[in-house]
């Protein structure tokens, strides 16, 4: 969010008068977000050096909630109030499971009250949610639940039960998606496109739900991480194609790397399981245990088949540690 003048479309826009709950203190707790990453960070080319976005406070103790890809290795982070009130922030904690994270604040943000944590498994197509970026009604959109199902990132990211939006943020990164309690039911994450039935494109909203946050939560505060064991990665990315999935691009330094596996490579399998979307090759690796597995890879390389065996890895040992301050 470069721009500090922009305003969601009116038409898109909540009326506060329309809800049982108080619309405006609820958006008083979506900030502003800008967090600095150092050129050398392994996130820095494909995320950039400045990333801007929004964050949600859930806690009196001054405990953001955010998306995990604003503040992946970042060195400085700073939070703004809709009063313009700035204070610096720290990445407590990054999931790279579920893409959520942590922003300790530290200093204080008057005039602002935590959100309660909803029960976004009851959230359904059709129910209405508010998507909120920092600046109250007049940045945030009024929208409704177009799908509940699994999505799946090229970034070896697989999410069994996300929420769908639209009509879409235009700032989605970090924002606050409450649901028609009031309560907050979810993180804006991503704008993905697709056509509707007449042909016409259609922008929807990837939301985290907080059910993703809820089991994880406690251990994310007390220890900075989840105390779930961590998931196997490969270090690559991959992406769809008519005739399946292929290589994008390798980690340098990452599993992937070191066993030989080169962008364009397609994907057949992983061990027995043949691999013919996104979503089948990050649950084959997943299926083969934590970090540490071992993962054979079946490739078609030209006009050969070749089988390299690699040894996942924790994301987190090849990720630069954000600063203590």
């Amino acid at each position: 969010m470069s721009d500090d003048d922009w305003e969601v479309p009116p038409a898109l826009q909540p009326d506060p008068a329309d809800y049982g709950f108080d619309l405006r203190a609820r958006l008083e707790a979506v900030v502003g977000l800008k967090a600095l990453v150092p050129p050398d960070a392994t996130s820095a080319a494909t995320l950039g050096v400045e990333r801007e976005g929004s964050a949600v406070l859930i806690d009196a103790r001054g405990l953001y909630l955010t998306i995990g890809y604003l503040v992946m290795e970042s060195e400085t982070i700073w939070l703004t109030s809709a009063q313009g009130r700035v204070v610096q922030g720290h990445a407590l904690a990054i999931d790279t499971e579920t893409g959520l994270a942590l922003v300790q604040s530290l200093g204080r943000m008057p005039g602002i009250a935590p959100v309660e944590l909803g029960d976004s498994e009851k959230l359904k197509p059709g129910d209405t949610v508010v998507v909120a970026a920092m600046g109250g009604p007049l940045r945030a959109v009024s929208a409704r639940v177009t799908a509940r199902q699994p999505f799946a990132g090229y970034w070896e990211y697989i999410l069994e039960d996300a929420i769908f939006t639209t009509p879409a943020h235009p700032h989605w990164g970090g924002t606050g998606c409450f649901g028609p309690d009031g309560r907050l039911v979810g993180i804006g994450s991503l704008v993905l496109q697709q056509g509707d039935s007449g042909g016409r494109r259609l922008d929807l909203n990837m939301v985290v739900p907080i059910q993703e946050l809820t089991p994880i939560l406690p251990a994310m505060m007390n220890t900075g991480r989840s105390d779930r064991p961590p998931r196997p990665w490969l270090g690559m990315l991959a992406a769809e194609e008519e005739e399946g999935v292929s290589v994008g691009s390798v980690t340098k330094g990452a599993p992937a790397d070191s066993a030989g596996v080169r962008p364009k490579d397609r994907i057949l399998a992983v061990g027995s399981e043949p691999v013919s979307d996104l979503a089948g090759l990050w649950r084959a690796v997943r299926a083969l245990g934590n970090a540490g597995a071992l993962i054979p890879l079946q490739l078609q390389r030209g006009g050969r088949t070749l089988t390299l065996t690699l040894k996942s890895a924790d994301r987190r040992n090849h990720l630069k540690q954000p600063r203590l301050h």
